[in-house]
């Protein structure tokens, strides 16, 4: 194997791909080979994300957000946190969380965590997060 990958937008899978309008959640990991970490660019229309839906969370899997464009508001157990453009957020596995674009452009958010092929699904809670 080489010391490099490079991935383009289209090699990267689209997650969103089957819900129309929802924006992109473009996966890097396997594109890349990547062997340890986890990344994933994902491209929020106004309006969408997870405010009147559903929460996650992880076994095993801290994630961290990266806001590369707009804004979003994430929700991470009670709490509700405004991000910015250059804002970060780290939320510990065993957090329920959510994100979501409440802005009026296009907002942009780089995900990264550990991978882990063993973990499985995440598990969902249901109206996390009320419109």
């Amino acid at each position: 194997m080489a010391d490099w990958t490079k991935a383009a937008r289209t090699d990267a899978t689209d997650h969103m791909a089957a819900y129309p309008g929802y924006g992109e959640a473009r996966s890097y990991t396997d594109a890349l080979g990547a062997e340890q970490v986890a990344l994933t660019l994902r491209s929020m229309p106004p309006g969408t994300g997870g405010r009147g839906s559903y929460g996650h969370r992880h076994e095993r899997q801290e994630e961290l957000y990266l806001v590369v464009a707009g804004t979003l508001t994430a929700k991470v157990g009670d709490d509700v946190i405004e991000l910015g453009p250059g804002d970060a957020l780290r939320v510990a596995a065993q957090a329920f969380r959510s994100i979501h674009n409440d802005g009026d452009t296009e907002a942009q958010v780089l995900i990264c965590s550990v991978r882990d092929d063993e973990e499985g699904e995440p598990e969902l809670q249901p109206d996390f997060w009320p419109a």
